[in-house]
């Protein structure tokens, strides 16, 4: 689903049958297209559950081409031994570039002074403009893209204090704070948080009311996390002075389709598509990053950086045979593993092992001329999930 195209030719040169949609397809189309797909490659809008599982029972792999992976069932791709893959930090630097020119463009009020020369109106004046050195930032989420936002912000003169709910280093002077004082000293607060269920509706009229007066709001993050009418609110009674979204509730499903936002028609509001991540830089480095990932574990097995499956990074060797083998957690499954090569004389040259949760994952590698009937043999243990010959 419109991937960059150095993704789409490395995945062509690697031999596979490269088929591209523009948009996210309604499910009836995407469950024909991908009936027979071994690799499904998805964007954030694209739901990949249980029932689209069902109808994709080649699928080996989903590759999710952006951060979150929130539209797909993890744990139903686990149990059907589908690896799932995403690029959690591919587009950090394009989101914070963003923030940081929004923050800049907030603080001087540049898009009412453009849309005055664009009406042929010249308003001259430094009323309501100012620097963004010297004010603090507060940042609610430091993650990759929090903690970056934080080290640039501080090289522009800002001062830094951050909130999150788990313990993080500090970088440079940033500082953590408790998240009332954040939103009541803070100049600008961006939040960052992410997908979890638990940050649905967490900055409502009560976050927005403890802001500092005269303060700017932005969220690049999720679109379920602000409460945009009361947003809409705290600009019109003038308790805030700006904001900033990406991201929101409901978003059009393609180009050229209506949009309706209660921030429409605001003064210094920045409106935009969900672009935070969208530069040519960013989708290339999310293209070759999940395509390195899939190709790594099509053809090795590996599933490093897999957010759902256990994490296991074989070297790859030159001779012999590798079987990958997803099963129950349980005790002794190793063993009747271990004791399917025996049963055949065969020697096991090499192994790695992981377990996540209710599930392990075993690469083996072995010499042998009967690779395929001991293909066969470990795909037949109970408590199999999913096993291949990988070469």
């Amino acid at each position: 689903e419109a991937i960059h195209p150095d993704a789409a030719t490395a995945l062509a040169e690697a031999g596979f049958d490269v088929v591209q949609t523009r948009h996210s397809p309604p499910f009836d189309d995407l469950a024909h297209v991908a009936a027979d797909a071994v690799v499904l490659g998805v964007r954030s809008r694209t739901p990949v559950d249980a029932r689209l599982l069902e109808a994709c029972p080649s699928l080996l792999a989903v590759g999710a081409f952006c951060v979150g992976t929130e539209q797909i069932d993890l744990t139903a791709c686990r149990r059907r031994g589908v690896a799932v893959f995403n690029a959690p930090y591919s587009n950090t630097r394009s989101v914070v570039e963003l923030a940081l020119g929004e923050m800049i463009m907030l603080l001087r009020g540049v898009f009412g002074r453009s849309n005055d020369l664009h009406a042929g109106k010249w308003t001259k004046s430094a009323d309501g403009c100012r620097e963004i050195r010297g004010k603090r930032l507060g940042i609610v989420g430091y993650g990759s893209i929090g903690s970056q936002l934080s080290v640039l912000a501080e090289a522009l003169g800002m001062d830094v204090v951050y909130y999150d709910i788990a313990e993080k280093l500090s970088l440079g002077n940033a500082k953590k704070v408790p998240f009332e004082e954040l939103l009541a000293t803070s100049d600008v607060v961006s939040l960052h948080v992410d997908g979890r269920p638990g940050n649905r509706g967490f900055f409502g009229e009560r976050e927005i009311g403890m802001m500092k007066p005269g303060a700017v709001l932005l969220n690049l993050s999720r679109g379920f996390v602000v409460d945009l009418d009361a947003l809409a609110r705290a600009l019109m009674s003038k308790h805030l002075a700006g904001v900033a979204i990406d991201v929101f509730l409901h978003e059009p499903a393609a180009n050229g389709d209506p949009f309706d936002c209660p921030l429409q028609g605001l003064p210094n509001v920045i409106l935009t598509p969900h672009i935070g991540g969208s530069t040519e830089e960013a989708q290339q480095n999310i293209g070759r990053f999940v395509t390195g990932r899939l190709l790594d574990y099509l053809r090795l097995g590996s599933t490093s950086a897999s957010v759902n499956l256990p994490v296991v990074h074989p070297p790859r060797r030159k001779e012999g045979h590798r079987i990958a083998h997803l099963h129950d957690n349980v005790p002794g499954m190793l063993a009747r593993l271990n004791d399917t090569f025996a049963r055949r004389g065969i020697n096991i040259t090499g192994q790695h092992l992981d377990t996540r949760g209710d599930v392990g994952y075993a690469i083996v590698d072995f010499e042998s001329d009967e690779a395929p009937a001991l293909a066969a043999d470990v795909a037949a243990l109970p408590g199999t999930i999913f096993s291949r010959l990988v070469y």
